[in-house]
């Protein structure tokens, strides 16, 4: 979980604006608001919007910079509007709250005027703050000079919101060129090998890199873009070049979460090309997503030279495309086949020192992402879609996956990206390829765009987004009533407009026709569901309509039936989405079933399918945690109206208590804030009892069962725990045994009820479990003196009540993750202690010299970890075998065990530097163990589409892949490079002719054997030496061993065939024998795809024709026939294609 950042720019040519240009619109806004506020309106709503936006439209890029860099009256006067329109924007909320008409057109227009004066406040004058910060006061920028820093200021602040995924060691490099200066002293600092923070690096053009660094274990979110703004800004080299009308600039950057290597500058992305034999090489430097996971083997079989203390994979990325160019590869060529050459999901983003106004990216796997952002003449790239929506909200999205030319299949994953920055902002310096180098056009409707603003990404003074979130609820549940529920002759009354509840659907209820409603979702989306169907069932209670929540997955798979036209689903979804859901309604669709969404997201996939559409909170009350937790409350209200409504066009009189329910709705929020101001007391109660418990458990009865399955999943989320969620009256008969902590919810209750509750947790106690309770009784009354502790929340309408048992669980969820999270605290600094002390150069045969200033400062480490370990506030998080090794090399390591005993212990003979590299390791599995984000999770779910969609699916449409499966070859014997390579292949087949299948045994023997499995085709009337002898010998039993697909020719027949390897577990089990019929002659372009993909034979050919030619020419390889290139060695093949040279 890293963040990759650039921003390439072009000068501006747009007239820099006045200031009347600028505080017009915004007083034209002002003025609207005053009497909006009076007499609401949408269509002035929209306006306001309109004019905020031009405003902010003309503070964008270098000429907005320009703008307020000119005397500084711009500012003075904004400012002040700017606070009085936000005053009024939130006025203008607070009386939409009243109204009695249908407000999406209003809301939509709100959302718009408060992005859009967020914007001029935070992004616009804040770009001018922030590059006022970067600038010298002795050395003052010129114009060219401010756009260079503005780039700068960019790329830093989309690294503060890129840190959430990644924030142990950050780093960037601002590449300046024409600066016009022949003659300037680096002082050194371009001979720093490793570049590290403040390291120089020569362009042989003239121009200059200049890198920046921080790296710490240890640290808060803003600390390490803090440093490098300061480093920066205090560069007298850097600020002098800056001084030139001329110069100009371009910015590459990266946060980091170390996979691989230590947390150093050194290995602080970027990495350049460097060699540490001191021999030249040519300026590359690259940062890197992911993992390549083939890079030790690659610096071996490339003979790279890198520095040891260099041991990120990403330092393949530049030495390899160095390598090439070094090898008088083109740049684009030299950045394909090393980015080719790499195993694993990766994303790269690299630059090169003879074309610094360029930029190369690449992608390949479904792990990670890049988005390229068009705005005005700038292009910014981030691997997160909230890295660029500062610059714009327009971006192209790279793919990963398997790609396509418009035609079919392009051979190989992945794309390649060239960036021209003379068109920076204009799609036509986006220059896209596949792996294979075959060009992929971009067309205009391949740009999308950003469902979120800065707005929407910004943390305020919150230490997590999670927390900020949930602090948010209450307003998300006010924005989804607005409007909604209004007041008529004193009675609160539901008003959904035709866009939720269309007329044709309010026909069909009124008529009888729907006679089923059916809630469907996924995780939250789905216990959200199970609250408004219980909702839907008490406004129909009386009716014989059907009510019934299931998970999206279950309907689509068992519940499906032919004629769905008497059902309305009502489909639940956070950002409308998830893969699961979208399809379950196709299918329900296309059996005539209506759909009504209740969404957060406007323009989702989602919202297209349905027939109507409830917008919770705002219609983009984005949340940046990957644990959601606002939408659950939002949906759980939305499906109260929309009960409500339903039952309204049925003609019903719906529940008997919906006016009291209706009442309480609007009374929610508050109560919502005041378990807020509960956080203190909750994260007490989850510091005492969660660390050291392992098991845990949620239960409830009612309603508060839908809680505790909310709570389960944001626990299991946030604490990387597999939690129960049972009804109360369960529990006891399932695990108690495990004397788990237990979360009991129990809010709403009165009565016999409340004493059964009562009696359950006398239960748990007694079987040593630790329950604590969450309810809204009076504290007085002490109704569960058997709880650990008890948590009260305020009293609200009792079918609400599990609202506030949920709120209080998703806070405990946020306050447990933290205590756990903070048991890693003393281990990290011991970390970060040694890893310092590898940085300065100890190696393993090293003496206890420079250990002995390490046992200072790890002593009292050791002690706060011995204490936690002792009070058992570890045995909840901390496996056994975790903690007797770390407790073992701390007590080597400190000096309380002698060494002369590492090795009876251990097996290595103990030296200082190895007992401090395996305590390293250690400590990395026990940090790792009780780490916990928080905002992000483990394995990053968000990071990967949600649903049963495989990335490999247009691989299996491949001609020759279908052939194989049409054939009897199992899809899980098939391997992900099998399908790819058959898929490359494919162009080059003309028709396949016949099949056999033949099984293959005893390969663990002496003597394995095949036997046919099944025939077809041609294959039927050709005799097999294996009905004589099935000993598996020549070139199947290669094929088999080496598990690769070959094409080959017959050895006594000379047909074409293709061999398929079928693996299971990691051997061969069968092979698949394919006759076919090649395709002459391929265009160019299609045989450079074929012979990149199969077993990467265009590079092999090229490298062998230029041992003694100077290129490759594709046209003479089109002249050879598909069929040798693919068959022929190698080295005959190269030498035709020499011989028609020197003819």
């Amino acid at each position: 979980m890293c963040g990759i950042i650039a921003v390439l720019r072009r000068p501006s040519v747009r007239p820099v604006p006045t200031v009347t240009d600028v505080t017009g619109p915004v007083g034209r806004a002002l003025d609207l608001l005053r009497g909006l506020v009076v007499a609401p309106d949408e269509v002035g709503l929209a306006e306001v919007a309109d004019q905020l936006e031009m405003a902010n439209q003309l503070l964008g890029g270098v000429s907005g910079l320009a703008a307020m860099e000119a005397g500084g009256s711009l500012i003075g006067l904004l400012d002040p509007l700017l606070e009085q329109v936000s005053e009024h924007l939130i006025r203008m909320e607070k009386v939409l709250e009243g109204a009695r008409a249908d407000l999406e057109l209003a809301n939509v227009a709100l959302v718009r005027a408060r992005d859009a004066a967020w914007s001029l406040r935070r992004d616009r004058l804040g770009a001018h703050a922030g590059v006022a910060s970067l600038a010298s006061e002795r050395q003052p920028p010129s114009e060219a000079g401010r756009a260079v820093l503005l780039s700068v200021h960019q790329a830093l602040t989309a690294i503060d919101r890129l840190e959430v995924r990644g924030r142990d060691s950050a780093g960037l490099v601002v590449t300046v060129w024409d600066h016009g200066f022949d003659d300037v002293d680096l002082m050194g600092r371009d001979e720093d090998s490793l570049l590290r923070s403040g390291a120089v690096r020569r362009l042989p053009g003239g121009g200059f890199s200049f890198v920046v660094k921080a790296a710490a274990e240890i640290g808060e979110l803003g600390d390490n873009t803090a440093a490098m703004r300061t480093a920066l800004a205090t560069d007298a080299v850097l600020t002098g070049l800056l001084v030139s009308p001329s110069v100009s600039g371009a910015v590459l950057g990266h946060t980091r979460w170390a996979s691989v290597g230590l947390i150093s500058e050194a290995n602080a992305h970027p990495l350049d090309s460097t060699r540490a034999d001191g021999l030249h090489s040519p300026l590359v430097l690259a940062v890197q997503n992911g993992d390549v996971d083939n890079h030790a083997d690659l610096v071996a079989s490339e003979d790279l030279s890198v520095a040891s203390e260099i041991t990120t994979d990403t330092r393949v990325v530049p030495a390899l495309c160095a390598s090439h160019l070094a090898a008088d590869e083109s740049e684009d060529e030299a950045f394909r086949r090393t980015v080719a050459a790499f195993e694993g999901s990766v994303a790269v983003a690299a630059s090169m020192g003879g074309s610094p106004n360029r930029l190369w990216l690449a992608l390949r796997g479904s792990g990670q992402a890049l988005y390229i952002g068009v705005a005005e003449d700038a292009f910014i790239v981030a691997s997160e879609p909230y890295g660029v929506v500062e610059l714009t909200d327009t971006y192209l999205r790279m793919e990963g996956g398997a790609v396509s030319d418009g035609a079919g299949p392009v051979a190989g994953n992945g794309q390649i990206v060239g960036l021209d920055g003379s068109l920076a902002g204009d799609p036509a310096g986006i220059d896209r390829r596949s792996y294979d180098g075959r060009l992929l056009p971009v067309a205009e409707h391949e740009f999308v765009k950003a469902g979120i603003t800065t707005r929407d990404i910004d943390r305020g003074d919150s230490p997590h987004y999670l927390i900020k979130e949930i602090g948010e609820a209450p307003a998300s549940v006010r924005s989804t009533l607005r409007g909604r529920l209004v007041d008529v002759d004193g009675t609160s009354t539901v008003r959904l407009g035709e866009r939720a509840l269309g007329a044709d659907l309010r026909a069909d209820l009124a008529a009888g026709r729907i006679r089923r409603v059916t809630i469907i979702g996924q995780g939250t989306a789905a216990v959200a569901g199970e609250a408004v169907a219980l909702s839907v069932a008490a406004e129909f209670t009386g009716s014989d309509m059907i009510t019934e929540a299931r998970a999206a997955t279950e309907l689509s798979g068992s519940g499906l039936r032919r004629d769905m036209s008497d059902t309305l689903i009502v489909a639940i979804s956070q950002s409308g989405t998830t893969t699961d859901t979208n399809r379950t309604v196709d299918l329900v669709r296309a059996r005539g079933a209506r759909v009504l969404a209740i969404v957060n997201r406007r323009n989702s996939d989602l919202t297209d399918r349905a027939d109507g559409v409830f917008y919770t909170s705002d219609g983009r009350d984005v949340e940046m945690s990957v644990a959601s937790t606002k939408a659950f409350y939002a949906q759980v209200v939305a499906g109260i109206l929309l009960a409500a409504a339903l039952a309204d066009a049925a003609g019903l009189p719906g529940a008997d208590d919906r006016a009291d329910l209706l009442d309480g709705l609007r009374d929610l929020p508050e109560a919502m804030v005041e378990v807020l101001a509960l956080q203190e007391h909750i994260g007490n109660v989850a510091d005492r009892y969660g660390p050291g418990r392992r098991h845990w458990a949620v239960v409830g009865t009612g309603a508060n069962l839908i809680a505790a399955r909310e709570i389960r999943i944001k626990l299991s989320e946030l604490c990387y725990k597999s939690i129960a969620a049972d009804a109360t009256e369960d529990k006891k008969h399932i695990d108690l045994s495990a004397e788990p902590m237990v979360l009991v919810c129990a809010t709403g209750m009165v009565g016999s009820t409340a004493d059964d509750v009562a009696k359950e947790v006398a239960i748990y106690r007694a079987h040593k479990a630790a329950p604590i309770v969450v309810t809204d009784a009076d504290p007085g009354l002490g109704r569960f003196p058997d709880a650990l502790d008890v948590v009260t929340v305020p009293r609200v309408h009792p079918r609400l009540a599990f609202v506030l048992s949920t709120m209080v669980g998703h806070l405990f969820g946020y306050e447990a993750a933290r205590s756990i999270d903070a048991q890693a605290a003393p281990l990290r600094e011991a970390h970060a202690a040694i890893e310092r002390l590898a940085a300065a150069g100890l190696t393993a045969g090293a003496s206890a010299g420079p250990v002995e200033d390490l046992r200072l400062q790890l002593r009292p480490l050791a002690s706060r970890f011995f204490d936690e370990l002792r009070s058992g506030r570890l045995n909840g998080h901390l496996e056994a075998s975790t903690a007797v090794r770390l407790a073992a090399q701390f007590r080597y390591a400190t000096g309380d065990l002698p060494l002369e005993s590492y090795q009876l212990e251990f097996g290595p003979v103990g030296t200082p530097a190895l007992v401090l590299d395996d305590l390293a390791g250690a400590l990395t599995q026990a940090i790792e163990e009780l780490t916990r984000p928080i905002d992000a999770i483990k394995h990053q779910a968000k990071t990967v589409t949600v649903g049963i969609s495989r990335t490999d699916e247009m691989l299996l449409t491949a001609g020759l892949v279908r052939e194989v499966l049409d054939a009897g070859a199992p899809r899980d014997s098939l391997s992900y490079r099998t399908l790819r390579l058959l898929a490359d292949l494919d162009a080059a087949v003309a028709d396949v002719v016949g099949f056999t299948r033949y099984r293959v045994d005893g390969l663990e023997g002496s003597t394995p054997t095949v036997a046919i499995v099944d025939r077809g085709g041609i294959s039927t009337g050709i005799e097999s030496r294996s009905d004589r002898d099935p000993a598996l010998r020549g070139t199947k039993h290669s094929v088999v061993v080496a598990r690769e697909v070959l094409v080959t020719r017959g050895a006594r027949d000379g047909r074409t065939i293709v061999l398929v390897p079928e693996v299971k577990d990691g051997q061969a089990t069968g092979l698949t024998l394919l006759h076919v019929v090649l395709h002459d002659h391929l265009p160019p372009d299609d045989l450079r795809g074929v012979l990149h993909g199969y077993r990467n034979r265009y590079d092999e050919i090229r490298d062998a024709v230029c041992e003694t030619e100077t290129q490759l020419r594709d046209d003479r390889l089109a002249d050879l026939p598909v069929e040798d290139l693919l068959v022929d060695p190698v080295g005959g093949i190269a030498g035709r294609l020499r011989g028609e040279g020197s003819s």
